[in-house]
């Protein structure tokens, strides 16, 4: 960081250099890694209250609006929130596709609106996946 930038933690690197965090940004890779081939623990179960887990109305999925949330017990696609990027095992789940036109899953109408709705809503931005067998 340049000398004159106000930083709030006034972290220097082992060179003297003032050095700062850029909040929300991250690094994702496609190298073989360890964490790719953690599991992710699943404990809820979409058969136990399946109102938890509302259908989009312009696409056939349930949403699952937070990563801790995602049933051990459900099968068919799920929309699932950006963050779930940092816990992904191609091993555990397929990435069908992603909202907003980023990545439109083949079986979405091509006439409709890539913006998740549930209940007439939009929904932030959501990563399509399904669990492997």
């Amino acid at each position: 960081m340049p000398e004159e930038y106000e930083s709030k933690t006034g972290e220097r690197d082992k060179y003297g250099r003032k050095i700062s965090k850029v909040p929300a940004i991250a690094w994702y890779t496609n190298l073989d890694i360890d964490k790719r081939h953690e599991d992710l623990i699943l404990y809820r179960r979409y058969a136990d209250d399946p109102s938890k887990y509302p259908h989009y109305d312009n696409y056939d999925a349930i949403e699952v609006s937070k990563v801790k949330d995602i049933p051990e017990d459900y099968w068919g696609v799920m929309g699932v929130p950006i963050t779930f990027m940092d816990k992904y095992n191609p091993e555990q789940f397929e990435l069908v596709g992603c909202s907003y036109n980023y990545g439109r899953p083949k079986e979405w109408p091509e006439d409709t609106d890539m913006a998740p709705t549930v209940g007439g809503k939009n929904l932030y931005k959501r990563l399509f996946i399904r669990r492997r067998a």
